[in-house]
């Protein structure tokens, strides 16, 4: 016999989505605040759905109902501050972590903290913030590429080359390849940058800017027609990338001068 009490509800709706149908989940939600709309933990795994399916405010409204019933729920919090850094309040967001903290210091209380300065662009904090998780986690990647940007973004390219190689040893998205494929661009390691943004282009096949600068350093160390190649890519990928393109052909020591723009658009289109 199937229970309906808001507590089994939970349990059901929880297995559904962990199981990865957000769907079901949420009609199981639904059908128990129709019976018990007070729950505290169904507007809170509401929210939790909602915020997976990508509807920011009407999961924002649940997680609050939520922490209105049970305000000194940790796990509540910290979806709400995540809910929060999305729609980048981050006041709010910082709020409700130190709150978290307070109450049961964990460490993902702390990156989502660090998260949050960084997006918040409070970079001195954010740079602490990552750098205390890093003291406690060395092999944290996340930390060791936000840091590694940080860097970079300061000109200290030879203090963020360490971060970013270390970084990649792990499982992490495109953008930190790219990100080394930068810092070893801006260190004249021509071979090591295409390597690289080759790798971030596998990770993202539609990675535009990653194709765009793979023709440069391609170009910058002689191989025109890898450069052709790559710059070909960009502009399927991103037509708007044509002017840089055509600028970096004719303005670098290893280029071509096209006198004609429908010559040159139509060498990119193959």
């Amino acid at each position: 016999m199937i229970k309906n009490n808001a507590e089994d509800i939970v349990r059901r709706a929880t297995a559904a989505f962990n199981a990865g149908k957000p769907d079901d989940a949420l009609k199981l939600c639904e059908q128990g605040l129709a019976r018990d709309p007070g729950d505290a933990m169904l507007h809170h795994l509401l929210a939790a759905v909602l915020f997976s399916k990508g509807a920011i405010e009407p999961a924002r409204g649940h997680i609050d109902t939520s922490l209105t019933k049970r305000p000194e729920n940790p796990a509540g919090l910290l979806l709400a501050a995540r809910i929060a850094r999305t729609t980048r309040d981050f006041d709010a967001a910082l709020s409700h972590l130190d709150r978290v903290i307070a109450m049961a210091p964990q460490r993902e209380a702390f990156v989502e903290k660090a998260r949050t300065l960084d997006q918040a662009g409070l970079r001195p904090a954010a740079r602490a913030a990552w750098r205390a998780i890093l003291d406690v986690i060395p092999q944290h990647s996340e930390a060791m590429a936000r840091l590694g940007r940080l860097a970079w973004e300061d000109g200290e390219h030879a203090a963020a080359l360490p971060l970013l190689e270390r970084a990649v040893g792990g499982d992490v998205p495109a953008s930190v390849w790219f990100d080394l494929g930068l810092v070893r661009q801006d260190l004249r390691d021509h071979e090591g940058a295409a390597g690289a943004y080759r790798r971030a282009i596998e990770l993202k096949p539609d990675y535009a800017e990653a194709a765009l600068n793979l023709g440069t350093v391609l170009q910058e160390s002689g191989d025109l027609d890898g450069a052709m190649r790559a710059y070909a890519q960009a502009y399927r990928l991103r037509p708007q990338t044509f002017v840089t393109i055509a600028m970096a052909l004719t303005s670098a020591p290893h280029g071509r001068l096209w006198l004609d723009e429908a010559d040159l658009r139509r060498a990119l289109t193959g």
